[in-house]
């Protein structure tokens, strides 16, 4: 099934390209080779804009806010690659997911929180492409306020 199919039946829109309130000077992604970079992203609203809500789980941000905080991370994620490899097709393996989760010290649950993020690339893409190695790591603060960070490395097929 095409990846675009696949958004559509999940009723999952992609937000526009990440619009930042201040210049950045790094590619959100960079394509080398087969290799796809992608720099760390939060939740967007469909304009490319920062979603809320903003702050640290579990005292400002609920488990669940956070859980749906990183399935919209992973719509950025995938919107921003298809903004540079053109094809959602071409992508033959998700690698790697490092997840940062803006906690309190002590926060166990970083894991359950990335999982929403897991979920959403392995619904879109399959267990064979969509499969990945994740880190879920606790920080006292992240870009922003936002409470979940997502870069991921990608594998694109040979053409």
């Amino acid at each position: 099934m095409r990846v675009h199919d696949r958004l559509r039946d999940l009723g999952l829109p992609l937000p526009a390209s990440p619009a930042m309130p201040v210049t950045t000077s790094f590619s959100w992604v960079r394509v080398l080779g087969n290799r796809v970079l992608v720099s760390g992203h939060g939740a967007q609203q469909p304009d490319g804009a920062p979603a809320g809500p903003f702050g640290r789980v579990p005292d400002a941000v609920s488990l669940e806010q956070a859980q749906q905080s990183a399935r919209l991370a992973a719509l950025a994620v995938i919107a921003s690659v298809e903004q540079a490899v053109g094809d959602l097709d071409r992508i033959d393996a998700w690698l790697t997911v490092t997840g940062f989760v803006q906690a309190e010290a002590g926060y166990p649950k970083t894991t359950a929180v990335l999982n929403s993020f897991s979920e959403v690339v392995l619904d879109v893409f399959g267990p064979s492409i969509g499969q990945h190695a994740r880190t879920a790591i606790g920080a006292a603060a992240l870009p922003l306020d936002l409470p979940v960070i997502v870069a991921a490395e990608l594998h694109l097929a040979d053409r």
